[in-house]
């Protein structure tokens, strides 16, 4: 591993990696020399990541947050520097989407539920981190975003209204404080073979649907994204900020011809 690409001794927060993406960038992010908090609600979920990451003689702690509770959000902050003294990387990956259909069909309950988890709680975080990171003139932030956000959407309106936000939030934050030293970028995955995607990617129809359109030939998986995000949390990416950058194998620009 180059230097350039070490996260040694980082100590990295990973919302949602109990499972599908955010478990392949908290991997990563331990392979990389990280210490990582695995976070998810459910401290038994987080356990196996934890432990696989131990298992390969990396530092991992779990501590679980519901990004939908303030309360919680601060309690993860709070643990983390108890435990690892610092907070170097954050990785905002844990969303929700309870609908799937025309937004004209959402309930308010589910519409504040969507931006809440996938855009106010990133702000809140981030805003719990920034401070310490711009004294210590040095951090990175990266927002797990989606292509949904790039393009109109008959099903997935309101949650693609929230990804666009985080490229939002990404560029202001970046304004705000990278003259600080804080880097903030958004990772926008395409279709992603996790669970929380499943119903995009298991129909057949669909699956090859996508195959077809897409350049790179295939569905992605989830360590595809890891690497991007080890990458915007490493020495490698330290004059990018305020970006977003696309993962998708080429969909955003296929030839629909």
């Amino acid at each position: 591993m180059t230097a350039l690409f070490s996260l040694q001794d980082k100590v990295a927060i990973v919302t949602g990696s109990s499972r599908g993406i955010g478990r392949a960038i908290a991997l990563a992010m331990a392979d990389c020399g990280a210490k990582v908090v695995v976070s998810s609600r459910k401290a038994a979920s987080c356990e196996p990541v934890a432990e696989e990451i131990r298992a390969k003689g990396g530092t991992a702690a779990v501590i679980p947050c519901n990004i939908s509770d303030n309360a919680q959000l601060a309690n993860l902050v709070e643990e983390t520097r108890k435990t690892f003294g610092r907070i170097d990387i954050l990785v905002c990956n844990a969303a929700s989407n309870p609908v799937y259909g025309s937004m004209a069909d959402v309930s308010d309950d589910a519409f504040d539920k969507i931006i809440g988890n996938n855009v106010r709680s990133n702000i809140k975080l981030s805003h719990m981190v920034l401070p310490e990171m711009a004294e210590r003139g040095d951090g990175a932030i990266v927002l797990v975003s989606s292509i949904a956000g790039l393009s109109g959407s008959k099903n997935l309106g309101v949650y693609a209204i929230s990804k666009a936000a985080d490229f939002q939030v990404a560029r202001n934050l970046a304004v705000e404080w990278s003259p600080k030293g804080v880097r903030i970028n958004c990772l926008a995955p395409g279709l992603i073979k996790t669970d929380f995607a499943k119903a995009l990617w298991d129909d057949p129809k669909s699956r090859a649907y996508v195959e077809k359109i897409t350049p790179a030939g295939r569905i992605g998986d989830p360590e595809d994204m890891a690497g991007v995000a080890v990458f915007l949390a490493s020495p490698a990416a330290r004059y990018i900020t305020g970006q977003t950058i696309i993962a998708d194998g080429g969909a955003t620009i296929a030839d629909v011809f």
